[in-house]
């Protein structure tokens, strides 16, 4: 079964049955919002993979709606409107949205866009998982080398993040002090592997509550492993 989540905020409530109609086949989960005011509530309460948005909705128009959704999340907005002016377009890609479509519009070529958004923010996820470890507020950055805790970005010398990286690359697997060495300085690093020993303590200072990740495994070396609570 299909677990994406949509909200189609329609006032026009035959509109909204059609496109509800045609996600439904797709087997979406559908959630509905006749005006911007519930539009917004719901976005609060539950979590989208994407918003179908009309423009000219009651109570907070979609334009509104749209640019305070995008100041919290970057879940994909395909705008719908009666409006075909350039402008129109330009203003609602400066507010964020994905996509844009004008009415009378085709609910096929709507459900095709949709399911292009969607692959295409899935194949995004899963290439920026790739790049990218996280453990509850805890987030390393493989590609800008950056790490953050509770968005608080954390200055580590380069040997710290290194090893955090090899360490993380390894995950579960129990490491010596040699294979750090080799892994993170490189073979021809001629110091003492209480070289390993003093980074570690470093980088477990610097990982502040993470710290545990980083597990000693006596006679043996260390591993990064996550704790079960």
């Amino acid at each position: 079964m299909n677990e994406k989540r949509i909200l189609i905020v329609e006032d026009e409530k035959e509109i909204r049955n059609i496109i509800k109609e045609y996600l439904s086949l797709e087997n979406y989960i559908i959630d509905e919002a006749s005006d911007g005011s519930i539009a917004l509530n719901l976005f609060n309460q539950s979590k989208y993979d994407l918003v179908v948005l009309d423009v000219m909705i009651p109570e907070i128009d979609g334009w509104t709606v749209c640019k305070r959704i995008r100041e919290a999340s970057m879940v994909p907005v395909i705008l719908l409107t009666a409006k075909g002016e350039e402008y129109d377009k330009l203003h609602g890609f400066d507010l964020g949205a994905d996509d844009y479509m004008v009415k009378p519009f085709s609910p096929k070529e709507l459900l095709a866009r949709i399911k292009a958004i969607l692959k295409r923010t899935e194949d995004n996820n899963k290439r920026e998982q790739k790049n990218q470890y996280r453990h509850k507020t805890l987030l390393v950055d493989f590609a800008s080398h950056n790490v953050h805790i509770e968005a608080e970005k954390i200055k580590l010398t380069p040997k710290e993040y290194d090893l955090l990286e090899y360490l993380i690359r390894n995950k579960n697997i129990v490491l010596s002090r040699d294979a750090l060495l080799d892994g993170v300085w490189g073979i021809d690093f001629f110091g003492e592997d209480r070289t390993v020993d003093t980074h570690v303590k470093m980088l477990r200072e610097s990982l502040r509550q993470y710290r545990d990740l980083i597990v000693t495994v006596w006679g043996k070396g260390y591993k990064f492993e996550e704790s079960d609570d």
